[in-house]
């Protein structure tokens, strides 16, 4: 059983559609098991573990045993814990050394979702998971230390960092600017921050490789081995600024009739539009290790923008 946290969430939603869809066994939690309550965690585990023996036949006793625990709960309003510090530390902090903790405890694999922000954004070159993290505000701290409780409490874990995600459920960059560009005539967008855009779906699969591969290794071993713990990245391929992503939005918006409006899209500097956390200049994350260890390959980021905006999913809340 997949336990999957923050499953309301919109990458939560997308892992929950597709394990179901690949008839994998999963359970979702969001704000009614409360992870920074270490209690609440346990009594979660242990409550469904046990209706298991009593809900199913002998033949699935098992069916209730949690062997994974997906983490796709966080705080992450950026500006915004710059001044609720301690909310955003309890949440991605304590929260997640809680989970891993019961993990551990029950024995089950761990995958954390983490961040580019763990970095500072003044590279030349694409990030790998060995280069030293330097956050810039308190949202990235609190990733960042998220990583570091991660590792201190259990050996059996996958931290994939992303960025600049979107996906069918819930708000994102694409549906804001879809509907700006469907009632403006114009809008400013910083062409100063280079980074690569995550597709919602891509990500959920690739998560879902790691169990795959991970389940499979244990009647294959020498074969199809699992891939080693501990930190990858993921987006989808290539790099771009906030500006040229506008720019594709509108493209494809046009193209696929989600954009009716006439809108011009201007350049501009993020010193032109200060925010309280700064963010990175440049955030792009190497994916040689993930590409080598699952063995699959990434699609560049526009040709999964296109097949989000195309999709009959796509719907802005």
């Amino acid at each position: 059983m997949i336990w999957i946290i923050g499953c309301k969430g919109m990458l939560g939603t997308e892992l929950m559609l597709q394990l179901k869809q690949a008839k994998i066994p999963c359970i979702g939690t969001d704000g009614e098991v409360d992870i920074t309550n270490a209690h609440a965690l346990e009594n979660f585990i242990n409550a469904t573990e046990t209706a298991s023996y009593y809900s199913v036949s002998d033949s699935k006793k098992q069916d209730g045993k949690i062997t994974w625990i997906i983490n796709c709960a966080a705080y992450t309003a950026v500006d915004k814990a710059e001044d609720e510090q301690e909310k955003a530390y309890a949440v991605n902090v304590e929260g997640v050394a809680n989970i891993a903790r019961s993990a551990r405890n029950h024995g089950a694999k761990f995958i954390h979702i983490s961040t580019d922000y763990v970095f500072d954004g003044t590279a030349s070159k694409p990030y790998d998971e060995a280069d030293a993290k330097n956050p810039l505000g308190v949202y990235g701290s609190t990733k960042s230390e998220s990583e570091n409780a991660v590792a201190q409490a259990m050996t059996q874990y996958y931290i994939v960092r992303t960025a600049w995600l979107y996906g069918f459920d819930g708000r994102n960059f694409v549906y804001t600017m879809t509907n700006a560009m469907n009632t403006r005539s114009e809008v400013k967008v910083v062409n100063d921050q280079w980074g690569s855009p995550t597709f919602c779906g891509d990500l959920a699969s690739t998560i879902i490789k790691f169990i795959e591969k991970s389940e499979s290794a244990k009647s294959l071993i020498g074969k199809n081995s699992a891939a080693p713990y501990g930190i990858y990245h993921f987006t989808n391929e290539g790099e771009t600024t906030w500006y040229e992503f506008t720019k594709a939005i509108y493209l494809y918006g046009k193209k696929h009739g989600r954009i009716t409006n006439d809108c011009t899209i201007e350049p501009c500097a993020t010193a032109d539009f200060p925010t309280k956390a700064a963010r990175p200049a440049y955030s792009v994350l190497s994916k040689k290790k993930i590409e080598k260890e699952l063995k699959i390959k990434i699609p560049a980021w526009q040709h999964s923008l296109e097949k989000f905006m195309k999709s009959e999913r796509f719907m802005i809340p």
